[in-house]
């Protein structure tokens, strides 16, 4: 099943998504286009993992890492699908990072790998946005090049993990602007749900709504004010962003400070 989190009738509603429709808990059915798409769970911690497909290692000349290199995403960067990402002012590269999201479903800790998937409640896609001018040796890990406002894209609905499989099979493919520029495959990962719940919960607790970015395999580029990007994860969907200037959005804030 899929679920997500919208406004629809001007309410904020818990929904499931059903073919062209989302039903509410009181059984109201809305077109998809009729609803805004908010993250699909109310997130508690969010950690992601860089550098964890080889490939993605390589294409930024870096050495894989030997334990999961964790970084924090925070709260303020979650933005919902067919919302806007902001372009920050004077940056050179920025750039998408498709990545399945693993949604931890009940408290854990001290989890051993063989007992780890039992905690995972489900998966959606996330869009580990990143600034790379900012990704050097004293910005690690890197909280600033990560957390500008808007970059962390989610959803647009979670899957429950009992309708996935096998998630480390999942194909990823990133498109922008309609142009094919990532393709990759979660059986690449270097490490697996397992390790990574085991490897997380061995030092702090994780709790229901917590969030796991798994990383994202090779295909970076950059992305400019009016792309729009959609990513895709086998057997999830696919999330869409468009890219806005952040001067755009000063400036039509401007304009409408004058007009009233």
């Amino acid at each position: 099943m899929r679920h997500a989190r919208v406004i629809a009738a001007g309410q904020y509603q818990d929904v499931t998504v059903e073919g062209e429709y989302v039903v509410t808990a009181a059984g109201h059915r809305h077109r998809l286009e009729e609803v805004t798409w908010l993250p699909p769970v109310q997130a508690g911690t969010i950690l992601a993992l860089a550098l964890n497909y080889g490939d993605h290692a390589t294409e930024l000349n870096l050495e894989r890492p030997e334990q999961p290199a964790l970084f924090p995403k925070f709260r303020n960067a979650l933005v919902g699908h067919l919302g806007t990402v902001v372009r920050p002012r004077g940056v050179e590269f920025m750039h998408y990072e498709n990545e399945l999201a693993v949604i931890i479903g009940r408290s854990a800790r001290r989890v051993k790998a063989a007992d780890a998937m039992a905690y995972v409640k489900g998966y959606t896609i996330f869009n580990d946005l990143v600034v790379r001018d900012f990704v050097i040796n004293h910005f690690r890990p890197p909280v600033k090049p990560k957390n500008f406002d808007t970059f962390g894209p989610i959803g647009p609905w979670w899957v429950d993990a009992a309708d996935i499989e096998d998630p480390h099979n999942l194909e990823i493919t990133t498109y922008v602007n309609g142009e094919l520029r990532q393709r990759g495959n979660t059986r690449d990962m270097l490490f697996r749900i397992p390790e990574i719940i085991e490897y997380v919960s061995e030092f702090m607790t994780l709790e229901e709504n917590d969030i796991l970015c798994t990383g994202t395999p090779k295909g970076i580029s950059h992305i400019r004010p009016g792309d729009v990007m959609e990513l895709h994860i086998e057997g999830i969907g696919m999330l869409k962003n468009r890219v806005v200037a952040e001067e755009t959005l000063l400036e039509e804030a401007a304009r409408l400070e004058v007009s009233q």
